[in-house]
């Protein structure tokens, strides 16, 4: 399993993305902003960070990288991919998912350990884990609070596409709880929380994010 994970000026959290991939026993491989290369990969990941330094709107500078626009076509054609954080963001923006991701509703960067609970076990990334289960990882964000039109959340949630929710306190204002979504076909992800960051209990609060990336190994090999 080779899974790209992709580095923008500004990204912070991409050498802890490949770390996540190596966990999983997959090939770590870098992808550059620039190049119009995925590499062969068989995923990727938009890892977290301030991509171009969040200038004009979260995302809004890197969907228009070079390689998203190879990300985006090989997405639609069926490609696993995940959008963490600021990934989530590029990836709203550029309309492989829907809705939008804006400022904290307490206007607070908020950064804690974060429960959620697994809506949708699925998708090319969550069929490690048991429909309704309770995960723990950190969440670190401005921009966090997921907003979409009433038609848009009738569709996510008639869908079961609503893969995560915050349990207890919403942290950020988001519609419905809603911390992750993906895409109709179930191979695009996209969740503000950081699974990378929750691999191995000595380095996070729990291992529970690394059934993400085990998830995606079941994917590919199934395929």
């Amino acid at each position: 399993m080779r899974v790209g994970v992709i580095t923008f000026p500004g990204t912070l959290d991409d050498v802890d993305a490949l770390r996540a991939v190596k966990y999983a026993d997959g090939e770590a491989v870098p992808l550059w902003h620039g190049d119009h290369d995925l590499k062969g990969v068989d995923a990727v990941i938009v890892p977290g960070g301030f991509s171009y330094g969040d200038y004009l709107r979260c995302g809004a500078i890197a969907r228009f990288a070079p390689v998203m626009q190879e990300v985006v076509e090989a997405a639609n054609k069926g490609m696993p991919v995940l959008g963490i954080c600021n990934g989530f963001q590029i990836l709203a923006e550029a309309h492989l998912l829907p809705g939008a991701l804006v400022r904290n509703h307490k206007l607070h960067f908020v950064c804690r350990d974060q429960w959620l609970k697994v809506e949708n076990n699925t998708t090319a990334w969550t069929t490690r884990y048991d429909p309704g289960a309770e995960i723990l990882v950190p969440l670190k964000s401005g921009e966090g609070g997921y907003q979409a039109n009433e038609e848009t959340l009738r569709e996510l949630e008639g869908e079961g596409r609503v893969v995560f929710r915050y349990v207890g306190e919403n942290p950020n204002g988001s519609r419905n709880n809603i911390a992750g979504i993906t895409n109709a076909r179930g191979n695009v992800v996209g969740l503000m929380p950081h699974p990378e960051h929750a691999i191995d209990a000595l380095t996070g609060p729990t291992d529970d994010g690394l059934g993400m990336f085990l998830s995606l190994l079941d994917s590919v090999v199934k395929a």
